[in-house]
């Protein structure tokens, strides 16, 4: 073989070479896009020391916050978070939303809300490991999570979240569904907790937290409808004392008058008959001003109810007001 048959031949080797090597790191490129593009843009994002604290504090292993870093997220305030976060519906308070692939999270302060921004922080980032999912991974996971609502569709907080988000959110089901379960859900079936695992060391972290900024409206709620069956009650006891002691006043009054047409007509055949009518007059007439006393304490307390119902809506107003983004200060001049 001469040398230029050598030559074309290690040239064609190498040409050859050099399209596999470009081939295959086209094909790899293609493959993993995704991943090397969150990879630059987590060296890229430099978290804050809140940001960091929400990763600690929801239980999110290395891979859910590797995904919640490459969504670059935020805590924002009122106004800002609203350029972001467009409400749809003014029926429910909007806490985070995954926007152009970024995370924006409503910075609730108020401390009686604790865990509100971690659970916020989890949800959001599981609607960012859900559009990294393959579609054969969405197909076997959406089966999984429709199986886990079957089991909680009677829950009616829940059903109507999910009648919202069907509403608002057209064909994003189980997006919501793998946010809401993943975030808000204790137990489930062992092989969907397995898939969780992805994204959280310790799950029930983020259930504790949801539960714990959850069961503060509980308490109100709970506190509220004690007020509201008590003020039923007592308004049920009143109309009845009411309506009783003004059947009594009347058939009083009735008796009374003839008791003194009887008394003007010499119709009582002894002084001591006509004391004794009259002292059966006086015990009514006692025993009614009993009964509108008792009125006016039901009356009284009836009131009291009132201002603790009144309170609680109040308290209960300031918590929503809390984590409703609609509510922006008031511009300054």
């Amino acid at each position: 073989m001469s040398q230029q048959n050598k030559n074309n031949k290690t040239g064609i080797i190498s040409t050859i070479t050099v399209c596999l090597i470009m081939i295959i790191m086209a094909a790899f490129l293609i493959i993993y896009r995704q991943r090397i593009m969150d990879q630059i843009t987590v060296w890229q994002y430099t978290p804050t020391t809140e940001i960091n604290s929400l990763v600690e504090r929801s239980g999110m292993n290395d891979n859910g916050k590797f995904i919640f870093f490459a969504s670059q997220p935020k805590l924002e305030s009122t106004n800002n978070f609203n350029k972001e976060c467009s409400k749809v519906e003014n029926t429910t308070s909007i806490l985070g939303c995954y926007n152009l692939s970024r995370i924006y999270i409503y910075n609730v302060t108020d401390s009686r809300l604790d865990g509100v921004r971690e659970v916020t922080a989890s949800h959001e980032m599981l609607h960012s490991a859900y559009t990294r999912l393959s579609n054969d991974e969405k197909i076997k996971l959406d089966k999984m999570l429709e199986a886990e609502y079957e089991k909680l569709k009677d829950n009616k907080d829940f059903s109507q979240l999910m009648s919202y988000y069907d509403r608002t959110e057209p064909g994003e089901r189980d997006n919501e569904l793998h946010s809401l379960i993943g975030t808000e859900i204790s137990n489930m079936n062992p092989e969907l907790e397995t898939y969780y695992s992805k994204y959280f060391s310790d799950r029930q972290k983020i259930v504790a937290l949801n539960a714990k900024y959850i069961g503060v409206f509980m308490v109100l709620k709970k506190s509220d409808d004690e007020i509201t069956a008590k003020i039923n009650d007592a308004y049920a006891a009143i109309s009845k004392q009411k309506s009783d002691y003004s059947s009594a006043v009347s058939l009083l009054n009735s008796d009374i008058a003839r008791f003194n047409s009887q008394a003007s007509s010499s119709y009582f055949s002894s002084q001591a008959q006509f004391n004794y009518q009259r002292s059966l007059l006086v015990t009514r007439s006692a025993t009614l001003e009993t009964m509108r006393q008792d009125i006016n304490n039901g009356i009284a307390n009836y009131d009291a109810l009132i201002v603790e119902h009144n309170a609680n809506a109040t308290e209960s107003q300031k918590l929503y007001n809390m984590i409703d983004s609609s509510l922006a200060p008031a511009p300054s001049v």
